[in-house]
């Protein structure tokens, strides 16, 4: 048997590169200083609920992920639909994040270029289907990459930020957001103001990924949960102050969400003296999220080829180069990004673009989750002699608890992502609408539409 070596320290790094981003940052900073309740509710009402009822579930069927969870719990129709919608959220995810590298790489041209629809959407389409191609070399080139890029591209400027935002507000410079007490609770008298809980929901979802390594902890069951409450403490308070730091120097108003974690980093190198940075900060957290992109493309698309080879995708979705890479599987997707990347011509703002296909990725992960949730409980039930290495706190009452709060929150942040936030323009409400409404039914309708089509055929002969 290998040895279990990987530590508290070790769990929580690895969650926290998993999990938080300093692109992520810009739309927390949206609320200001009440940022921290709401990232408090995210992580009682979501993100402790994932973090340890995905532990379970990985520590005992710890062999492609969600899709064998809900497989095992419902049967294979509705382990199909689990995997398809975190592979097609990714999938929606990645003009966002591609967008954060576009602007981001700008200010190692010229800063204008952040907010410019068509330099956007032309670095997108370079960027990914670059990208892609690296990954046809393999694990072992694209592994490479996404280790080099980890620590530039999530520790160094997360530490950066925080540090110079607190420098700017103990220097005595302008601060953008009032910190008094009263400020801390947020407007709940509309809607509207809510609709961002389900960016931050998001910017806190992808626990799920690394629930595996509950495995490979000396003691699971006394060391995980400490390791989960150690990643929790960290990444909302990474996430706080981060967001609190752009907040404190940008205004609200003027806060672009694909490039204001940059923009921060140009006016307090600027007001540092120190302008020859500014396209340094850029070219590393530019190479980081390259990596963290490279590790996100071909991860889902390996989950997804897997129900491919059981006979739920047809044969052409089977072919593997060979470095053993889903080629036809990551050309589809890139095909499938061009497209959703396009909307950012028809918004009205890099920052409408960017917010709707934020929303639209969310809410798809949170049915993704409710389905996590409710196979979660079924296993207790339908498979209880199965030895669990770890188990959540409190037994099944325990589990029953994660599991209803964790669907009331999830349910929550699925609901909201269809209302417009007040705090962005994303212009008129029927388009608005009309395409998450349209783009749900269709992204939802078509795991079915191909399951019911699936033939005997489809089944990868070994």
């Amino acid at each position: 048997m290998p040895r279990k070596t990987l530590t508290i320290w070790m769990i929580a790094l690895i969650n926290i590169a998993a999990v938080c981003n300093i692109k992520n940052f810009p739309l927390l900073s949206e609320y200001g200083f009440s940022i921290l309740f709401f990232l408090s509710l995210a992580a009682l009402f979501f993100f402790l609920p994932v973090s340890f009822v995905s532990a379970e579930l990985a520590s005992t069927w710890p062999d492609r992920g969600v899709y064998t969870w809900v497989k095992e719990a419902f049967g294979p129709k509705w382990g199909f639909l689990a995997i398809w919608l975190q592979w097609i959220e990714n999938v929606i995810w990645y003009p966002t994040v591609l967008s954060f590298i576009a602007a981001t790489f700008a200010y190692m041209i010229d800063p204008a270029l952040a907010t410019n629809k068509f330099y956007i959407l032309t670095t997108i389409l370079i960027t990914f289907w670059s990208v892609t191609w690296i990954n046809f070399l393999g694990m072992r080139v694209s592994g490479w990459i996404s280790s080099l890029s980890a620590f530039l591209g999530t520790l160094l400027p997360i530490a950066l930020i925080i540090l110079l935002g607190l420098w700017w507000i103990a220097s005595g410079h302008p601060v953008s957001i009032d910190f008094s007490f009263h400020k801390f609770f947020p407007n709940l008298s509309s809607l509207n103001q809510l609709v961002l809980l389900s960016g931050v929901l998001f910017s806190l979802a992808g626990m799920e990924m690394s629930a595996v390594h509950a495995r490979d902890v000396e003691h699971p069951r006394r060391d995980y949960p400490r390791a989960i409450f150690l990643s929790a403490t960290l990444i909302l308070l990474f996430s706080a102050l981060g967001a609190l730091a752009i907040a404190a120097i940008i205004p609200g108003d003027h806060i672009e969400l694909a490039s204001g974690g940059m923009a921060a980093f140009e006016i307090l190198f600027q007001t540092l003296g120190m302008p020859w940075a500014v396209p340094l900060i850029a070219g590393v957290t530019t190479f980081g999220a390259l990596g963290m992109m490279s590790t996100w493309i071909v991860g889902p698309s390996r989950g997804l080829l897997a129900t491919a080879e059981d006979g739920e995708l047809p044969p052409f979705f089977h072919k593997v180069n060979s470095n053993h890479m889903p080629v036809n599987i990551l050309i589809t997707q890139a095909i499938i990004v061009s497209a959703l990347s396009l909307v950012f011509l028809f918004m009205p703002s890099v920052n409408s673009s960017y917010w709707i296909l934020v929303a639209l990725a969310s809410l798809l992960y949170m049915i993704m989750y409710i389905l996590m949730f409710l196979a979660a409980l079924r296993l207790r039930y339908k498979k209880p002699h199965i030895p669990r290495l770890y188990q959540v706190p409190g037994g099944l009452p325990g589990l029953w608890i994660l599991c209803l709060i964790g669907i009331a929150g999830s349910a929550f942040g699925f609901v909201i992502s269809f209302f417009p936030p007040s705090q962005l323009d994303t212009g008129a409400i029927l388009p608005f609408e009309t395409f998450l409404i349209g783009a749900a039914i269709l992204f939802c309708g078509l795991p079915f539409l191909i399951y019911r089509c699936r033939k005997p055929a489809w089944k990868r002969k070994n």
